[in-house]
Parts: C-alpha cells; sequence; structure tokens
C-alpha cells in the first residue's frame, strides 16, 4: 500500500463521472484490458489483431511483447484503454522458467549462481530484439529454484524489472556456471497488476463472452473478463485531484499543486505519474517535474507535465478560466 501525503480536503460529486466498477458494458470495453492467457505459436500482434476481430473494437495492443513460443501473461488492451500500456513499462514480471544446463553440474553449483543473478545485472539484448542493442542495467527481484532434474534441467521463477530478457538471462547463468545453457521453455505468470492466478482468460473464453453479449445480451461475461484499465496502474505513483481540476487537465493543461487532494510521498522528480480523479478513475499520465517534498511545500505552480489525458473534456464541470 502506497503512503500519501495530503495537500487539503475534497469531496468528489457523483453525478458526473463514473468509478471504474460502475462503467456501462460499451465504457468497460472502451476502458478496458483483458488478462489473456496468450498459446505458443502466434506472435503477440497477431493476438492483438484477433482480440481485435472478436471484440470489434477499432484498435487494440499488448503489455510487453512474449516471444511466439513463450505462453502465459498478455494483457491486451482495447480502444482508449492501449493509451495506459506504457504503464506496464514501469511494472514488473514474474515468469517460470526451464533451463537447460549443457552438462550436468552439482546441485550446490546451481543454487549459488543462481543467488549471484538477483539485484542489479547487466544485459545485452539479443540479436533478435525489439530494441538497440547496447548495454543496460535491468534488476532482478528474485529467483526462486523450483525444481532440478537430473542436474540438468532447472525450473526457477523470476521476478524481475521489466525489459529483463530471461533467454539472455539463462544464457549468461550458463556462462558463468562455465557449461552453456539456454532457456528450454518459458511461461509469464505476472505483468504488473495482471497475474495467471487472477481471471487469465483464454481466447476462446473472449470468444464466447462476446457471442453472450451480441446474441443473448448477456454482457455478465464480458465483465468477468475484462478488466478496467486502472488496474495498470497499481505498480505506478499516483496523484489524486479536485473535481475542479479535472475538466482543465481534459482540455489540454499541465497539473498545478493547487489541484491536487493527496500525493504518493515517493514522487521523485523525472518519474512517470498516474493523476487519478477522487473516483479512482485514470484521469492522465505524466512526467512529475518536482518531488512530493517540493509539491506540497512550494507556492502554486506546475508540478506534473501531463502526456495522456483519459478522460473526454466536459466528462467533469468546466471549474476554470
Amino acid at each position: 500500500m502506497a503512503d500519501y501525503e495530503y495537500l487539503c480536503e475534497a469531496e468528489t460529486d457523483y453525478s458526473y463521472g463514473c468509478p471504474p466498477d460502475e462503467r456501462s458494458i460499451e465504457e468497460h470495453i472502451d476502458r478496458g484490458i483483458i488478462n489473456l492467457d496468450k498459446p505458443s505459436g502466434p506472435t503477440s500482434h497477431e493476438i492483438d489483431i484477433w482480440v481485435k476481430d472478436i471484440m470489434h473494437t477499432s484498435k487494440t495492443g499488448h503489455g510487453g511483447t512474449l516471444d511466439p513460443k513463450v505462453t502465459g501473461v498478455l494483457p491486451v488492451a482495447l480502444n482508449s484503454a492501449t493509451k495506459a500500456l506504457q504503464l506496464l513499462l514501469l511494472s514488473p514480471k514474474e515468469y517460470v522458467c526451464l533451463m537447460r544446463l549443457h552438462k550436468p553440474i552439482d546441485d550446490d553449483v546451481i543454487r549459488s549462481v543462481l543467488d549471484e543473478f538477483t539485484g542489479k545485472i547487466y544485459q545485452l539484448p539479443p540479436v533478435k530484439s525489439a530494441v538497440k542493442r547496447e548495454l543496460r542495467v535491468r534488476k532482478v527481484y528474485e529467483i526462486k529454484l523450483l525444481e532440478i532434474q537430473d542436474n540438468q534441467d532447472v525450473l526457477f521463477r523470476v521476478t524481475c524489472e521489466a525489459g529483463t530478457y530471461i533467454r539472455k538471462l539463462c544464457h549468461d547463468i550458463g556462462e558463468v556456471i562455465g557449461c552453456g545453457a539456454h532457456m528450454a521453455e518459458l511461461r509469464r505468470t505476472m505483468a504488473g497488476a495482471f497475474k495467471e492466478d487472477e481471471t487469465l482468460t483464454t481466447l476462446q473464453d473472449v470468444t464466447d463472452a462476446y457471442y453472450f453479449y451480441e446474441h443473448e445480451d448477456d454482457p455478465s461475461y464480458l465483465f468477468d473478463i475484462i478488466q478496467p484499465m486502472e488496474n495498470a496502474t497499481r505498480y505506478v505513483k499516483k496523484i489524486y485531484v479536485k473535481d475542479s481540476a479535472v475538466d482543465a487537465v481534459c482540455h489540454g493543461s499541465d497539473l498545478a499543486n493547487s489541484g491536487i487532494v493527496k500525493l504518493d510521498s515517493k514522487i521523485n522528480k523525472n518519474n512517470i505519474v498516474a493523476v487519478m480523479t477522487l473516483k479512482d478513475e485514470l484521469l492522465a499520465i505524466g512526467q512529475a517535474l518536482c518531488s512530493t517534498s517540493e509539491i506540497i511545500t512550494s507556492d502554486t505552480k506546475i508540478v506534473v507535465d501531463i502526456q495522456k489525458v483519459f478522460i473526454l473534456p466536459k466528462t467533469y464541470p468546466m471549474m476554470w478560466k
């Protein structure tokens, strides 16, 4: 749970705006993310296209590309929610990996080397990757050894910073052990707030849910499998604003500290933050121009550079000039 600093007390008027869990099915689809169980075979982009066709949406996008043979959690955002996918780049990922050592190695050696790869590590992205190939630092939060078979097949769970290449991690572990290693199988079990054991949905589930919505006038299954885009903010620092500040942001204004009710106590300058309404709606994504302490002690000034807005103008009344 985040700790918050309060700048003032304020209440919200429920005659405008809408809490995420009270949206109509149309709004739920437009601002929703499906926690999809990606099968082995198709690319992440192909999954996007299939979901778009099934759901009859104008656009889809996924959070964190998985290689064709990799399975597991692939958040697929619909329509307006695609703008929130960048928040998943700030969220941790979790994988279960089967690593194959190129010759049998004593179990104690394997355990010792795995421990060395917890914390900050240096990675050079693979030749076949979507990013520039340059050395970068990534953080591995935890590696938990699950099983070793025949001193050669190593099953482990890894929780890491987004952008960590597990295939490269296996290669580097093999280099340190001295025998070589490769990734045999991989499944993602978590991408930020989207987890394997929470509302994970198959493509067939999506197809069936949309059929009941379209042909049986029953949206309950879609409500069950689509999560509000606000769930993508779980690992992001937040700022909550007064109702009077909402429409100004919707019209393109950056956020001044005079419009803030409360904010995460650990915001640093240049952090990406989620700007929320008092109804827990995602209003905007922006870059903090100063730290929490500076925000709460400064005279009125602009404190967040707004980059993306999710609520339409005039949804909240204009209370600014």
